[in-house]
């Protein structure tokens, strides 16, 4: 897997970013499988907050695993605000709203 490095200076590899989200879930790692790679596909994240910490003084407030972990959690939290985007329900309002300008 590609490696993420967010703007915190947490560089994590896919595999690592996976099971950091199967343990936050309780899930044991077997879980997970491989999907097939597409073309284009991005073998490497990275963001480099240098720049803005030393410009305005901003750091991270989280480390990777305690934001992955929050994150999940609101998400587990707040199914009703995402579940009808992957009904199809949200891609057909889209649809009727805009589609004849995309």
């Amino acid at each position: 897997g590609g490696v993420d490095k967010s703007g915190g200076h947490n560089e994590r590899r896919g595999r690592e970013v996976v099971k950091t989200s199967l343990k936050a879930v309780d899930e044991p790692e077997g879980v997970s499988g491989y999907g097939k790679d597409r073309p284009g596909h991005d073998l490497r994240y990275a963001n480099d907050p240098t720049k803005i910490e030393a410009e305005i003084g901003w750091e991270p407030k989280y480390n990777f695993d305690t934001g992955i972990k929050q994150t999940i959690e609101w998400y587990l939290e707040n199914q009703d605000w995402w579940k009808h985007i992957i009904s199809g329900e949200y891609s057909s309002y889209f649809d009727k709203m805009y589609g004849d300008r995309l």
